[in-house]
């Protein structure tokens, strides 16, 4: 009535007010967007995949250059050539060939697959779009051939590598060619 408190208009009892609503908290700005639950990869763990991933193409390269190395010299030898001339060639050739095909399976397919290349997936860390969602292979072979291409500027592959060092997000250049990020992937999935 006169103090404010609420009546019973049947019959005339003091009502319990219902409690003021809690106040509301100011909502707490992520660094990250929901999809990254696990953080942005440090630039520790993208080193040691990208050198995991480095020394396997390495040793997928050895194999390569030693069965080829073998059939042009034995190629070679039944011509009545040196073999010489025909491992010049392969260096040349077959190299950068070999590279882009190993780069075609662990940069683009196992990415676009399953978010990791090999030695991403060693250190637990993943590849995503800006939704969290895995890269199409469309983004994901943009993203390896800037990476090639930066190769041929001196000092821009370690540029490109040492970026995530002071980028708020954590991207190399050629993350940020299609902005993808690279993530914390703890359960490896």
């Amino acid at each position: 009535m006169a103090d404010g408190t609420a009546h019973c208009p049947a019959c005339g009892t003091a009502q319990r007010s219902a409690a003021p609503p809690a106040p509301v908290q100011p909502a707490v700005a992520s660094p990250y967007p929901a999809a990254f639950a696990f953080g942005y990869a440090t630039w520790g763990n993208r080193t040691v995949g990208f050198l995991i991933d480095s020394l396997l193409v390495g040793a997928g390269m050895a194999v390569l250059f030693f069965a080829a190395g073998t059939v042009l010299s034995s190629v070679a030898a039944l011509a009545g050539h040196g073999a010489g001339g025909g491992m010049c060639c392969m260096f040349i050739l077959v190299f950068p060939v070999a590279t882009f095909l190993v780069g075609l399976y662990n940069g683009v397919y196992l990415i676009a697959l399953r978010g990791y290349s090999i030695g991403q997936g060693l250190v637990h860390i993943k590849v995503v779009d800006v939704s969290g969602n895995l890269l199409t292979q469309g983004a994901a072979f943009l993203r390896l051939v800037v990476r090639v291409a930066l190769a041929f500027v001196p000092f821009l592959p370690m540029l490109d590598l040492l970026w995530p060092l002071w980028d708020e997000r954590g991207q190399t250049l050629h993350d940020k060619v299609v902005n993808c990020y690279v993530v914390n992937n703890p359960q490896g999935s």
